[in-house]
């Protein structure tokens, strides 16, 4: 019956010894170890202490690898009292055992403010690559399988090496949820979905991400996956364009914040002729109004509106990258947001001939709506580099902003019709076989507010974000494959 051993990292005492007796109640368990520091007194009745550097170490991992001797091993990654639901360990045990997968992980209780809410979780895909991905904090792996990968881990990881780990043994078998709630624990980070979603690029966090691409690039090299920094180029010639450069804002119900973007582009200085076509979506609030009354008073302001009811933003930015008006060079904008000053449009351009890329990415600063800078400030997504940026954009959950495309190659790739993670899914195609340039200093001004459209999200809505998004991941990873066959 003994087929499970425990590691645990040291919290506070009582926490830590409060999972002790909670793992002890399972006749399933054979061994508990407390994972904590050498400076820590860390003595738990009825566990064994581990002295090592911390849970996501690649010498941590590989010191649990070859301590476990049970069919199973179980970590649990985050310090803390853990509650176990009614035969929770059984229930790992049996799926486990069911299913032969390498790992299982189940939906969980997250106790927020006193408060217990459900957390569901999604299933994990070939292109689940972010490190971010949530499993919760009980992993739960087959220990046949969590050793043959601890042997690919690096030693030197101080940060990615649970994110190695189960990149390796999704090499070997599958990562399988179990879509019930098995366990109960508090979560410590109440933030807002908002403000979330930039840590990944947060200054303060590139140690870890230089880490996290290490480890994601040896596993796509692994997999098939990975691609040679090696370009299709891209000749600007292919077709006549009215003008050089179209800026496109898809829109919908922008009253308070259309009309700084419009003056935004319409006061831009460039050495060339450019226009703005904005594709608004049926709105009601007012915004049709201002654009048209600009549209009146400026020929370059081009105000299409669909002859059909069922197009996202993806589909918008389809409509109007296929106008006849739209120039050689598409560049975004959101109706929320605007350039940093006038000359964004001539920069972008510029960036397109210097670099030979059929896109180019941005640097963008955040700010608050009166434009006032707000942390983590200046995004400039430096973990794009030219060697390795269409590689570990496999990794990470965007590419930046803003985006710029050349034209006729927007033309050949259809813009899928949602309201999310379109970009990121043209980006991705797009990277696949030509070089994405970048700008490094801030050229774009993104705008964090109440009416974000991912201020304050429910977390089934952040699951079906990022299960689109992993699913775009999986397709992607699937088409590099088969170019190495």
């Amino acid at each position: 019956m003994k087929k499970i051993t425990c590691f645990i990292p040291y919290g506070t005492q009582e926490e830590t010894l409060a999972t002790v007796q909670e793992l002890r109640k399972s006749d399933l368990v054979s061994q508990i170890y407390v994972v904590c520091s050498a400076e820590q007194n860390c003595l738990i009745d009825g566990a064994e202490v581990l002295k090592s550097e911390s849970m996501t170490h690649g010498k941590t991992v590989k010191r649990m690898a070859a301590l476990a001797n049970t069919r199973y091993t179980l970590i649990d990654t985050r310090p803390g009292a853990l509650q176990l639901g009614q035969k929770a360990l059984e229930r790992f045990a049996q799926i486990a055992d069911d299913t032969q997968s390498g790992m299982v992980y189940s939906n969980y209780l997250a106790v927020k403010g006193g408060k217990v809410e459900n957390q569901p979780v999604i299933d994990y895909q070939e292109g689940s690559l972010r490190d971010d991905f949530n499993f919760g904090s009980l992993l739960f792996y087959r220990t046949e399988i969590m050793k043959k990968a601890a042997e690919g881990v690096a030693d030197d990881f101080q940060f990615a090496g649970l994110y190695a780990l189960r990149l390796g043994v999704s090499q070997y078998a599958d990562l399988f949820r179990i879509p019930e709630f098995l366990y109960t624990e508090k979560e410590s980070d109440l933030r807002k979905s908002g403000e979330k979603i930039f840590d990944y690029v947060d200054p303060k966090n590139r140690a870890v991400q230089i880490e996290m691409e290490k480890a994601c690039t040896q596993h796509l090299k692994n997999v098939g996956g990975y691609l040679e920094p090696v370009f299709a180029p891209v000749k600007f010639d292919e077709l006549e364009f009215e003008v050089e450069a179209s800026v496109i804002i898809p829109v919908r119900n922008r009253v308070r914040t259309i009309e700084d973007a419009i003056k935004s582009v319409l006061s831009q200085k460039a050495n060339f002729k450019f226009n703005l076509i904005i594709a608004d979506n049926f709105s009601t609030d007012g915004t049709t109004e201002i654009i048209q009354k600009y549209a009146e008073a400026d020929e370059r302001l081009v105000h299409i509106i669909p002859d059909r009811t069922d197009l996202g933003i993806g589909g918008c930015w389809n409509l109007a990258a296929n106008h006849p008006k739209c120039g050689k060079f598409a560049i975004q904008l959101d109706s929320d947001d605007i350039y940093f000053d006038e000359t964004t449009v001539q920069q972008v351009v510029d960036a397109f001939y210097a670099q030979n890329c059929a896109m180019v990415v941005g640097t963008y600063q955040m700010v608050n709506f009166a434009l006032e800078e707000i942390p983590p400030g200046i995004i400039d997504h430096k973990e794009w580099t030219p060697d390795n940026g269409r590689n570990n954009a496999l990794r990470i959950n965007g590419l930046g902003a803003p985006r710029a495309f050349y034209t006729p190659v927007l033309r050949r790739i259809p813009v899928p019709n949602v309201n999310y993670g379109e970009d990121y899914a043209l980006g991705l195609a797009i990277s696949r076989h030509y070089q994405i340039g970048r700008i490094y200093n801030p050229i774009y001004l993104c705008r964090r507010w109440d009416d974000n459209s991912d201020a304050a999200l429910s977390v089934e809505v952040m699951n079906g974000h990022n299960l689109y998004k992993d699913r775009i991941r999986t397709i992607e990873l699937k088409a590099r494959k088969r170019l190495g066959n």
